[in-house]
């Protein structure tokens, strides 16, 4: 099994590098692996105590980033190595100022893994959620370096747990300790005798709760949803649509009786799906953030009911205006982030494709949540809670609560990792 994992690493490395010319992720990834003994500043580290963090990606990163930070304020002696797979995590948090190398992890060869190990010299080392790279963990297994996986989830379909699975499941046996997010998951864990384990939950929930305590207030954003009025109007915040998404929001809008404002923040801002939105919702409808003239500030905004964000980096604070949001992506792969909204107090909707989420599945089940799969349905959903101040309270709760309920998983993973 060693060897047919290490082909697949070989024919994978060799995929991206084949890739590389035509393929701009590829090529990111190739570029940060080639001569990476080189290219990658070790000398900062200086002999110091060193802490490896490793994501996956972006998503993964957002999950690694409150252990990274309390690690750092508990133990400002270390240095921090941050290394990233893919390049939506790499390209964006590269100057991450609370880390002293960040870089791509060379492929999991076990050449790699041994010069990674004597040039880094990790003390202890931190993986987020799934991400197993088996060389890399029987090196650190070999140098006894305390090595733990956080807010990791297991599933039945995991090849750890099949008749074939054997050699992977006792690579489990190299984490110190493995916090995982659920019960079930603890008990597949438990049934392959990996015993070094707990439910810390799922640090996602701490990170959304330090974004929220640091929202931005945008004056833009605040007149357009007071329309003139001393009172704020009901608003739907849309995050991350595409264009499914935004065609059933738009039958909601058409035939909403009530006011609203809608905040469209849809996943993909290029010219030509902004026009294509504005064509939707039609343009004297419609005004794009970038463009408010604030010398004709309220005209503009007055006679419009649709605000389209259309830059990157303001989706996490717009919820504060929310009173109900709409995650996007629903009738795609999977819908986005639903804790941004729901720690704001946010009742929450999406569609159909959300079951891989299991926060999506607990906010539905406490009330906080609602799924649906035609636009006749979302305006039954959308008109319910906007018609009805004590349904929509009771939903808001329910998110409060919710969100409450399920902070503090960094302070159980630091507690346990401390004592160790």
């Amino acid at each position: 099994m060693r060897f047919l994992y290490s082909l697949a690493i070989a024919i994978y490395t060799c995929g991206v590098r084949c890739a590389s010319p035509l393929n701009e992720k590829a090529s990111l990834m190739r570029k940060g692996w080639r001569r990476w003994t080189e290219k990658v500043d070790f000398k900062r580290l200086n002999g110091a105590k060193v802490a490896w963090f490793h994501a996956s990606s972006l998503g993964e990163f957002e999950q690694a980033r409150p252990v990274i930070e309390q690690f750092r304020a508990k133990h400002p002696e270390y240095k921090i190595v941050l290394t990233f797979f893919s390049p939506s995590g790499y390209e964006v948090r590269k100057n991450y100022d609370k880390a002293d190398i960040v870089c791509y992890l060379p492929p999991d060869t076990r050449r790699n893994a041994q010069r990674w190990m004597q040039m880094m010299h990790p003390n202890v080392a931190f993986f987020v959620k799934y991400d197993f790279w088996f060389n890399y963990l029987q090196a650190l297994d070999r140098r006894g370096t305390p090595t733990y996986l956080f807010s990791a989830i297991f599933r039945p379909s995991q090849y750890f747990f099949k008749w074939y699975g054997k050699w992977f499941a006792k690579q489990l046996q190299c984490y110190r300790h493995i916090f995982v997010q659920n019960e079930e998951s603890l008990k597949l864990l438990k049934n392959i005798c990996v015993n070094r384990c707990s439910i810390a939950g799922d640090t996602r929930f701490d990170r959304v709760n330090d974004i929220a305590l640091q929202a931005k207030s945008f004056p833009v954003v605040e007149r357009f949803i007071r329309n003139g009025a001393d009172e704020q109007l009901p608003v739907l915040m849309a995050g991350s649509s595409w264009e499914p998404d935004e065609e059933n929001i738009k039958h909601f809008i058409d035939t909403y009786q009530g006011s609203v404002k809608l905040i469209l923040a849809p996943h993909l801002i290029g010219e030509n799906h902004l026009s294509h939105i504005e064509q939707m919702f039609q343009a004297d409808n419609c005004v794009r953030y970038s463009q408010i003239n604030t010398d004709d500030f309220d005209n503009t905004l007055l006679s419009r009911k649709i605000l389209i964000i259309d830059n990157i980096g303001m989706l996490s604070s717009l919820y504060r205006y929310a009173t109900v949001a709409y995650i996007g992506g629903g009738f795609g792969k999977g819908i986005h982030n639903t804790l941004e909204a729901a720690i704001f107090g946010c009742p929450v909707c999406f569609g159909p494709n959300y079951t891989k989420f299991q926060e999506a599945r607990e906010l539905i089940d406490c009330g906080g949540g609602k799924s649906y799969s035609t636009a006749t349905e979302l305006c039954s959903i959308l008109t319910d809670w906007f018609d009805d101040g004590g349904h929509l309270a009771e939903a808001s709760n329910a998110c409060l609560n919710y969100m409450q309920n399920h902070l503090g998983t960094t302070a159980k993973i630091m507690e346990i990792i401390e004592r160790q």
